[in-house]
């Protein structure tokens, strides 16, 4: 089995995949909270810290990405900026995932985002493809 170490790798395992699914990308930026303390403040402005902020999002079919460059390009067109991409599979049953069910799965990803919740059911890559670890 391949094992994902950036998002090529992610891209082709989805594709080898004979389950229906949709991929889930969450584009983020780092912000510094407005309630954020002088620490906080400090450590933001050296390169450290910060909160992820959702910027937008997208669901494709495996099939419809080549590589990741293609994926920062479509970015590009919709003229916001971002630090990195959150990325998922959903699987359906019997069939592709349904609007609802993908409108869904976002729903409650932001809302974890928001929340500074656990994201180890996604996977996090920089501007480069490579993957990003939280610690």
């Amino acid at each position: 089995m391949t094992e994902i170490v950036d998002f090529d790798s992610f891209l082709e395992i989805a594709q080898a995949s004979d389950e229906p699914q949709r991929l889930l990308f969450i584009f983020l930026k780092v912000a510094l909270p407005e309630d954020a303390t002088e620490e906080e403040r400090q450590r933001y402005e050296q390169g450290n810290g910060g909160g992820l902020m959702p910027v937008m999002y997208v669901d494709k079919a495996p099939g419809e990405l080549t590589d990741f460059s293609g994926l920062v390009e479509e970015s590009r067109a919709m003229g916001e900026d971002w630090q990195m991409v959150l990325a998922a599979a959903l699987v359906g049953e019997g069939g592709p995932p349904s609007d609802s069910a993908v409108e869904d799965a976002f729903s409650g990803l932001i809302k974890t985002v928001h929340a500074g919740g656990d994201l180890s059911s996604m996977l996090a890559f920089d501007r480069e493809g490579d993957p990003v670890i939280f610690n």
